[in-house]
């Protein structure tokens, strides 16, 4: 996979890949966004190292891609579509803490997210990023057609409930099996953050189902594991993808910034 402007080094067979050439910190050109536009549609998440950030600037990346998703929880003041990511000795709960897609809880959940960490623990705190391409392509034949048609609710209050008991959170219905529009494969297209059951099934069906497709997703086959340094980046396509993030840290502080983009419809099966 070559590009005009940029290297991609992979780094597994199925997903991930690390951008070289690139100063997100400086104005990007058109044949820069096209490359990068390319590089997240061929390996699902890239990376970036020694990246110069402050939230005004990566909201000016992020509307590169789309116009910027604000969060359901609060962004930062300043920037109401910048939130920030900070944990340290006081948190009770981190962001991510279990497999899941941002937002998908939304009618249309983002397209993807980009995140900038400036402050990482001395060990640990690395995010992991499962393939849902290849996690759909690995079921049998009589289990893709058993789950197509079937449909999920997403609720955000399993997710931000606990960082806020008191908040109006979204609920959608999507596809258990979702089609991306650029790419045109299928993916899975449900997980433990958000999914609360498969409408069509009794609870009994809908929590084995899904039981079985979370220990599915997390297939360590289908992963790439990235390791943070300060001052990196990571940039993910959240319509083909599900991410952990590892709170093995505490008491130390790990702080950054994310943007999600907005995409441009719901998903379809």
């Amino acid at each position: 996979m070559e590009y005009d402007t940029l290297t991609a080094r992979k780094l597994t067979p199925r997903i991930g890949a690390i951008i070289e050439g690139v100063e997100l910190g400086k104005p990007l050109g058109e044949a820069q966004v096209a490359d990068l536009r390319k590089a997240l549609a061929d390996h699902q998440v890239i990376f970036f190292r020694n990246q110069d950030l402050d939230p005004a600037r990566l909201k000016e990346v992020g509307a590169h891609f789309g116009p910027l998703a604000r969060h359901a929880l609060k962004g930062l003041p300043d920037h109401p579509e910048v939130r920030k990511l900070h944990a340290d000795e006081t948190s009770k709960h981190v962001a991510g803490e279990e497999w899941h897609s941002d937002m998908t809880c939304a009618p249309k959940p983002p397209m993807g997210s980009i995140l900038y960490l400036h402050t990482l623990p001395s060990l640990g705190g690395d995010t992991v990023f499962s393939s849902m391409y290849a996690a759909y392509d690995a079921l049998s034949d009589r289990m893709k057609t058993y789950l197509e048609g079937l449909t999920a609710t997403h609720d955000g209050k399993l997710a931000f409930g606990r960082f806020d008991p008191t908040g109006n959170y979204p609920v959608a219905v999507h596809p258990v099996i979702r089609t991306h529009p650029e790419t045109g494969k299928k993916v899975i297209f449900v997980n433990p953050g958000f999914t609360s059951h498969i409408n069509e099934l009794s609870k009994l069906e809908s929590d084995a189902i899904l039981n079985f497709l979370y220990q599915h997703c997390a297939n360590e086959y289908f992963q790439v594991r990235f390791t943070w340094e300060p001052h990196s980046v990571a940039f993910w396509d959240n319509r083909c993808t599900q991410h952990l993030a590892i709170w093995d840290y505490f008491p130390e502080v790990r702080s950054g910034y994310r943007v999600q983009i907005e995409d441009e419809q719901a998903p379809v099966a």
